[in-house]
């Protein structure tokens, strides 16, 4: 009997099937790179900026389709960045990047007119992600895919509900038990190393702590894999790996 075939992310491009277009806004020179690589490996267009008045030039010029934007910097802040983009008529999806993590700073955010958030540090994996739903939400991304599922075997992820099913039964997985998984089943059949893993899921820099890693793998296997055939298999001396049962 066949199983079901892995299936990548859907990519996801404008209506007229060019690349989307995002603008990364922050004074990090560190941030702003490791945050091009990740969206640039979606197949994305990217812009970055690292002050406010050079971020609110870059969109006059560049018309993203998503936007990234730091609250604190050291000219404009992203909150009187995003007024005035709005203000302009401007309705890009804005995706805040904040080290506060306080409930009325978020508030603030989402009141003006901000669309989602993301606390700093955060995994680059969450920041596409979140990405991906805002301009999916927004009509400005047209997925080449019907669906956004990942599959491997009887496995399937809904990368915008975040719901997860195996054979039919729903499991409930935590946030950071949610990334590992995408980022697994993303990669299918392809050993990834505990230095890949920490890289993307958890935040850029967590310091290497790989013991994380397989305390993390070991939850998924108990909700994934427990009394089922495995779809979880570690390759000693080189990392995990997700792959369909022959």
């Amino acid at each position: 009997m066949s199983t079901p075939a892995s299936t990548p992310a859907p990519a996801l491009t404008r209506p007229d099937g060019s690349a989307l277009r995002v603008l990364v806004v922050d004074d990090e020179q560190m941030l702003t790179d490791l945050l091009s690589m990740a969206l640039r490996m979606e197949g994305w267009e990217v812009r970055t900026a690292s002050s406010g008045f050079e971020a609110l030039q870059a969109a006059r010029e560049f018309e993203p389709d998503g936007l990234v934007l730091d609250i604190m910097m050291p000219d404009l802040d992203g909150m009187a960045v995003l007024q005035r983009l709005r203000q302009s008529g401007d309705d890009v999806p804005v995706l805040f990047l904040t080290a506060k993590d306080a409930v009325s700073d978020r508030i603030a955010g989402l009141t003006a007119g901000g669309d989602d958030y993301v606390t700093k540090p955060f995994s680059l994996e969450e920041v596409v992600a979140r990405l991906r739903g805002l301009m999916r939400r927004a009509g400005t991304a047209f997925s080449s895919g019907a669906e956004p599922i990942l599959r491997v075997g009887d496995l399937s992820l809904n990368e915008d509900s975040h719901e997860v099913e195996r054979g039919g039964e729903q499991i409930e997985l935590t946030a950071t038990e949610f990334e590992l998984l995408r980022y697994l089943m993303r990669n299918p059949r392809r050993v990834l190393s505990k230095a890949q893993i920490l890289d993307r899921v958890w935040n850029y820099d967590f310091g290497g702590r790989s013991s994380v890693v397989e305390l993390y793998v070991s939850y998924l296997r108990k909700k994934i894999d427990a009394g089922r055939e495995p779809l979880l298999h570690t390759v000693r001396g080189v990392g995990y790996m997700i792959k369909a049962p022959q």
